[in-house]
């Protein structure tokens, strides 16, 4: 029996990319218990590419939402996580695009793709069934990595001449980065203010591009430092983690983590076989 790891090789798309893809991660997971691991929500919209047996990924964790299998994978904006059962072995890539490089790379706004998880090939077709090959046969995450940039390149180029980015409020974009910058601790209507919009305005207008209301995305995105925090090589104490992301007591950031995960903090990291691996 194998000695059980976690790795994972992480790096930077293109610099013409950054506006649309925040980051590559390469992941090979070896040997580690079979269980099911809560893909917590996030800033970005996630789409994985399977370079070994097709994933097997449900909606919600602990809920009864069905398994589906899938090759390649893409997700919007999700105010839960997901749960991708293994058998303790998975490698892969994982691409996490910002809002607005789904309308670069797919070809429609985030929100059309908020709460779901489709297959890839619905949204680039060929394109992804080229992607999958093409990463499958590379013998290295440093190919793999261009070869993500060759082909979302091509992706964001094929869709130059229509209006995929340009349907996007300037000032939704601005929303969306302040609230990134401030890790979700904002005030929505002064954030409203200062964009020189009423907040209603600003939340149906942000909902209409993203999927999610600013408030929700900012408690996302607050949600998704403190599980930064709690996934560190030494984690903080649960209360020094309700601090340091700004949430009012621990029992505030119980309940966030309880609606976002399914489980609680401590059961959370009692069933996360990959906590602790590598």
């Amino acid at each position: 029996m194998e000695d059980p790891t976690a790795t994972g090789f992480g790096a930077r798309p293109a610099p013409v990319l950054r506006e649309y893809v925040d980051s590559y991660v390469g992941f090979d997971l070896r040997g580690l218990p079979t269980g099911v691991h809560c893909g917590p929500p996030s800033r970005a919209l996630t789409a994985v590419i399977s370079l070994s047996d097709p994933l097997e990924v449900a909606a919600g964790v602990d809920d009864g939402s069905p398994v589906t299998r899938f090759g390649s994978v893409a997700g919007g904006l999700m105010c839960r996580s997901v749960a991708i059962h293994h058998d303790g072995r998975q490698q892969g890539v994982q691409v996490s695009l910002t809002p607005l490089g789904a309308r670069a790379i797919y070809g429609l706004p985030a929100a059309e793709l908020a709460h779901r998880l489709v297959p890839l090939d619905e949204l680039l077709g060929a394109l992804a069934v080229e992607l999958v090959e093409r990463l499958r046969s590379a013998t290295t995450w440093a190919a793999r990595f261009t070869t993500l940039d060759e082909l979302l390149l091509r992706a964001v180029g094929r869709g130059a001449g229509g209006d995929r980015v340009g349907g996007a409020r300037p000032e939704v974009a601005e929303a969306w980065r302040r609230l990134i910058a401030a890790r979700g601790c904002v005030q929505v209507g002064a954030l409203a203010a200062e964009l020189g919009w009423s907040r209603r305005y600003l939340t149906e207008r942000f909902r209409g591009e993203v999927g999610l209301s600013p408030k929700t995305f900012a408690r996302v995105v607050r949600f998704e430092h403190a599980h930064e925090l709690a996934v560190a090589q030494d984690p903080l104490p649960w209360g020094d983690v309700a601090t340091v992301a700004g949430y009012a007591d621990q029992a505030h950031l119980i309940r966030d983590w309880r609606e976002f995960t399914g489980r609680s903090p401590t059961a959370w990291r009692r069933s996360e076989v990959l906590l602790g691996a590598g």
